[in-house]
């Protein structure tokens, strides 16, 4: 069993001979109360080449204090962190395991650090005594445990400034102020594990080699390829914790990546690109039955508090509820066993080997100009065919079929011009912009689409627990007009979406 925690702190540079200055000067800071000493010791792990390090994901096991345990701190934002932990055990919990199974795959984790830490405490507090932060100046030591490099150590003070639950950041800046007058100043290592590894590096430190800018439209294609890839890695954990909209932007990049494959195939070779999109499929397929549900639950609840009370009628609530628990558990049991299967794993090693040794083709090296808004009109063409084959069908279920192929058309090309908009600027953006209200319009209608579907069978459910079934069959009218309102509502966008004036600019 795991406990998440929201960490918000920042870091200070200290000697021993440092003291607080007065933060009752801050403002809300009516005392300061001193809590005393405690020891800490932690044993920090990684990958023997540092991959949590490099995501900037911390992983130990620390002794002493009120908070013993297994700790992996996931970054959020500049100065956030998500903070899980699990009880002290002798062998890395599961729970935590599996948060890093898509940077580790199948790489143990093993000890890299230990450092142990003299903490003095003191607590903010404001004039009710409740608890506004936490300060404190650690000694610091830390020894390398790694193979190389073993039994080097490394000392120094540091001073940290964390934040109480539900507080206000703007006190960290109160107290920042207050600490810089009285010349302490902000710590340029993020962690302490950073500082470690920095401090006890064998030999001499490596410069970091800067990563050339993307010359090339194949250049362009890989940066993107990578930034999708990385946001699958970085997500699986978020996904595996159940955090909101986590499966939603997954599948995005997902659907990114195989888009990416698809239209600028004539830049990378398909023999080594297409059985990665066969798996990228697979997986976008998995990811969607999941945030199908979601959004499915999302419409209903909000298409039943739309309504009068008076047109509600029977257990309505209840049975949305019913089958939105039922659904959801099987939902998060199913997407855990794609997060751990073989083949999962084995998707995120291909799409590193790839990224490692690109199967560039030789139009790869043409210029971003020539080569990339050839490749989005392409695809553009074939969705201007289906919204025109769209909009000809009769209503009724082929009409349905073809209004979610445009859809998905509208989605590819929204996705190949946002992969060039680094190189395109302006009118890829632009361009990009149309694409997704097109997307938008037919999505909704595929919306209700599903929703229809699913009003229905909740109506035959009810009906046979002797539930009145009104109710749904008045929801049932609603999405039918809301489909043919974007049905109405299509013409226009396209037009104004397909301006020959957008594609020129794109072609430049």
């Amino acid at each position: 069993m795991a406990d998440s925690k929201r960490e918000v702190e920042r870091k200070y540079e200290a000697t021993p001979e440092t003291r607080l200055p007065d933060l009752t000067r801050a403002a809300g800071v009516s005392a300061v109360v001193h809590r005393g000493l405690s020891e800490l010791d932690a044993v920090y792990y990684d990958t023997e080449d540092f991959r949590l390090a490099a995501d900037s994901l911390t992983l130990r096991r620390r002794t002493g204090g009120d908070d013993a345990g297994w700790h992996l701190k996931i970054p959020v934002s500049a100065d956030v962190r998500d903070e899980i932990r699990a009880p002290l055990t002798e062998a890395l919990p599961d729970a935590l395991g599996g948060l890093l199974r898509s940077r580790v795959r199948h790489t143990p984790v093993t000890p890299v650090v230990r450092i142990l830490s003299a903490r003095d405490v003191h607590h903010l507090l404001d004039e009710d005594g409740a608890l506004l932060a936490e300060v404190s100046i650690d000694e610091v030591l830390a020894e390398r445990l790694t193979e190389r490099g073993h039994g080097t150590t490394a000392a120094w003070t540091e001073m940290e400034v964390e934040l109480a639950e539900d507080g206000d950041p703007a006190l960290l800046d109160a107290v920042e102020r207050r600490l810089r007058k009285a010349g302490v100043r902000p710590s340029a290592a993020p962690s302490k594990l950073a500082r470690a590894l920095a401090e006890t590096a064998p030999g001499k430190r490596r410069r970091t080699r800067k990563e050339r800018s993307p010359r090339t439209a194949g250049d362009h294609v890989l940066a993107y390829v990578r930034r999708q890839a990385a946001a699958l890695v970085e997500l699986d954990p978020a996904v595996r914790r159940d955090l909101p909209d986590s499966v939603h932007r997954m599948r995005v990049a997902t659907r990114r990546l195989r888009s990416a494959l698809r239209t600028y195939r004539a830049l990378l070779d398909r023999t080594a690109t297409d059985p990665l999109r066969d798996e990228l499929k697979w997986l976008a397929a998995e990811l969607g039955v999941v945030r199908d549900r979601e959004v499915l639950e999302e419409r209903l609840r909000a298409r039943v508090a739309e309504l009068p009370a008076s047109l509600v009628l029977g257990p309505v609530a209840a049975r949305l509820t019913l089958t939105s628990v039922a659904r959801r558990t099987g939902s998060r049991r199913r997407v855990e066993s794609v997060l751990d299967a073989e083949r999962y794993l084995a998707l995120l090693d291909s799409l590193d080997a790839l990224l490692a040794d690109p199967p560039l083709l030789p139009a790869a090296a043409r210029a971003p100009r020539d080569a990339l808004p050839r490749a989005v009109l392409k695809d553009y063409g074939r969705l201007a065919a289906r919204v025109e084959h769209a909009l000809e069908q009769r209503p009724g279920e082929e009409r349905d079929l073809a209004m979610h192929e445009a859809r998905k058309a509208a989605k590819r090309v929204r996705y190949a011009a946002e992969a060039a908009r680094p190189a395109l600027g302006g009118p890829a953006r632009r361009f990009a912009r149309r694409m997704k209200s097109v997307q938008s319009v037919l999505g909704d209608r595929q919306d209700s689409v599903l929703a229809r579907d699913a009003l229905r069978t909740l109506a035959v459910q009810a009906h046979g627990a002797g539930e009145s079934a009104f109710t749904w069959g008045l929801l049932y009218g609603t999405e039918e007009a809301a489909a043919a309102a974007r049905e109405r509502e299509l013409p226009e966008v396209w037009a104004r979406a397909s301006r020959p004036c957008l594609r020129a600019a794109l072609k430049g």
